[in-house]
């Protein structure tokens, strides 16, 4: 097996080491999470990649993390389901796409059906 060449400070993964004793790392700041009724959801149906087994997926919350799970822990409580918290999207198990959609909407968050 060979080993790839370095050529570039990209091919370091686009971290720059430093002598300076002084340096911070800049990390990226999370925003504050947005009212409700500023937050404009999307309510998915799928099933691909996922062994066939139908989920609803809801994405475009803009804020903490802490909040996007006490959203998605509202509405697997709501639906009597399960589901997660992956790259800023709420996975319920199961299609209950209206059923959350309602709920949303009584929350104050404004909410789109997006697909079939």
């Amino acid at each position: 097996m060979s080993k790839k060449k370095l050529s570039s400070l990209e091919d370091l993964g686009g971290f720059v080491f430093s002598t300076n004793t002084n340096f911070e790392f800049e990390s990226e700041e999370q925003e504050d999470t947005l009212a409700p009724e500023k937050q404009f959801l999307e309510a998915h149906f799928s099933n691909k990649g996922r062994g066939g087994k139908t989920v609803t997926v809801i994405t475009g919350f803009v804020g903490l993390e802490e909040d996007l799970k006490s959203l998605g822990k509202l509405l697997k409580t709501k639906c009597g389901v399960g589901g997660s918290i992956k790259d800023n999207e709420i996975i319920i198990q199961g299609n209950y796409r209206d059923k959350i959609m309602e709920i949303l909407k009584k929350e104050g968050y404004n909410i789109k059906r997006v697909g079939g």
